[in-house]
């Protein structure tokens, strides 16, 4: 199986490839369809269940491998109260009942409230979701869908998708994030060998 058939390709034909796998995608069609329904503001779908499932696809590995939950961001700045976040959780949780795999949802207008007593670092005020993507510690995570007005999926990959599908972990340096960038690639060398980690 030529895992690398993808890589190089021009943006477009890369956005067709990753849409046709996520539309296969069992899980992938199972969450996206009842995120749709949850009706969350700016929502997206986000990082590992994406590319995780591009990576099981291209080397013949089953759906969900390797995979240990699902990160749906939304952005909501009209509460920033833990309180709030939580009752989008709860929300969440009961929505998501059943699903194979645990979603864990986060509000992203909020993550400048509690980031540096988490990670030791500030990180900016937010305003959507999808800027989100651009401060994750590897390029390659960075990857985010959602369905638009007319039901498409519509993609959010600020650094493109070659990474993805060049099984390549490409550093982010947007933040001070290189503990992060390491641990991830450590990890998913373990499932997916086929990967190259860039230094940080």
């Amino acid at each position: 199986m030529d895992h690398l058939r993808y890589s190089g390709l021009a943006f477009e034909a890369q956005r067709t490839a990753f849409f046709k796998i996520v539309a296969a995608d069992p899980l992938l069609a199972e969450t996206l369809s009842r995120v749709r329904a949850l009706d969350l503001p700016d929502w997206l779908v986000v990082s590992g269940a994406l590319y995780n499932s591009v990576w099981n696809h291209l080397t013949g590995k089953p759906p969900g491998y390797g995979i240990k939950d699902i990160d749906l961001f939304y952005f909501d700045d009209t509460d920033l109260s833990y309180e709030a976040e939580d009752a989008v959780i709860q929300r969440a949780a009961k929505h998501f009942e059943g699903l194979t795999l645990p979603v864990e949802v986060r509000n992203q207008a909020r993550v400048h409230l509690w980031y540096e007593t988490r990670f030791g670092n500030a990180y900016p005020t937010l305003s959507s979701s999808a800027e989100a993507l651009s401060y994750f510690a590897s390029k390659t995570h960075a990857v985010g869908v959602r369905f638009d007005a007319a039901g498409q999926f519509d993609l959010v990959a600020p650094f493109g998708l070659d990474d993805i599908f060049s099984f390549r972990i490409t550093p982010n340096r947007a933040l001070d994030n290189r503990r992060t960038h390491k641990a991830k690639g450590t990890r998913a060398k373990v499932n997916w060998p086929e990967i190259t980690v860039v230094p940080w």
